[in-house]
């Protein structure tokens, strides 16, 4: 029954669409296609689209209402499927996909630049202390943390304490590596001043590589076979005949699941 509605919904939709160049809309679908390097692209696009953060609360009600009505086959008359893309990438943007609760503006993968940005400058500032080197890397440890843990895998719950052990071995591990790294530079006596800034410009970088794993704890599995991709942000489905060659030979399944990742 919920599939004829679908269909009826689908077929109403389309209708509507003559003149517009929006795909033919698919419920929980990406709009873009994944199996190339540009719809791939462009579906990441809209993932991290920053206008998604100024969304009202009425907006987004209608939304969810047009998606709903869409689910059930009571769509009405003249929607787009312009509309409903637009109204599954804002549901998606704001809310979790396994709690249906709303995601902190900040912690968003719309957010993510917004918010990422201002740290990735602090992290980059020249002629930093220990205190502020402390500070930045802390800083962006504790924001990768709360956008893992936001847009978690939220079917398969994890204990608070393998969240807080990741957490704190991500800080650990970025603030020894860019304080130990600071203070080889500056006691490298062979670098002129111009070079030894060039090199600390560089120091967060390797700094925050190794310890960028350790704060998903709680996300979407990498691409593995067997598993299911549970509607996540972060986690997309492909079937292995896509996949290069060494890849799809790697797997006996017939989809494996992918982390999109930021």
């Amino acid at each position: 029954m919920a599939d004829t509605a679908t269909t009826a919904s689908a077929a109403a939709a389309n209708a509507a669409n003559a003149s517009t160049d929006a795909p033919p809309f698919q419920l929980g679908k990406p709009r873009f296609q994944q199996t190339s390097f540009y719809g791939r692209f462009r579906h990441f696009l809209d993932i991290i689209d920053p206008r998604t953060l100024f969304v009202t609360e009425r907006r987004l009600r209608e939304a969810v209402q047009l998606l709903e009505d869409y689910k059930h086959g009571t769509l009405r008359p003249g929607v787009t499927n312009e509309q409903l893309w637009s109204a599954q990438k804002i549901k998606q943007a704001i809310l979790h996909p396994d709690t249906n609760e709303k995601i902190f503006m900040p912690f968003r993968m719309s957010g993510y630049i917004p918010f990422g940005t201002p740290i990735v400058v602090g992290l980059l500032l020249p002629n930093q202390t220990l205190a502020s080197t402390v500070f930045w890397q802390w800083l962006n440890q504790s924001h990768n943390a709360c956008v893992n843990y936001a847009n978690r895998n939220a079917t398969k719950p994890s204990p608070a304490s393998k969240f807080i052990q990741g957490y704190l071995g991500a800080v650990i591990s970025a603030v020894s590596i860019a304080v130990g790294l600071n203070v080889l530079v500056q006691k490298a006596n062979k670098f002129t001043p111009a070079t030894r800034l060039l090199v600390q410009r560089f120091v967060p970088f390797p700094a925050v590589g190794p310890a960028g794993d350790g704060t998903d704890t709680s996300g979407p599995a990498h691409a593995h076979p067997g598993a299911s991709p549970h509607r996540h942000v972060h986690a997309g489905e492909i079937e292995t005949s896509q996949l290069e060659p060494e890849i799809a030979q790697a797997t006996s399944s017939r989809t494996v699941v992918y982390n999109k990742g930021l």
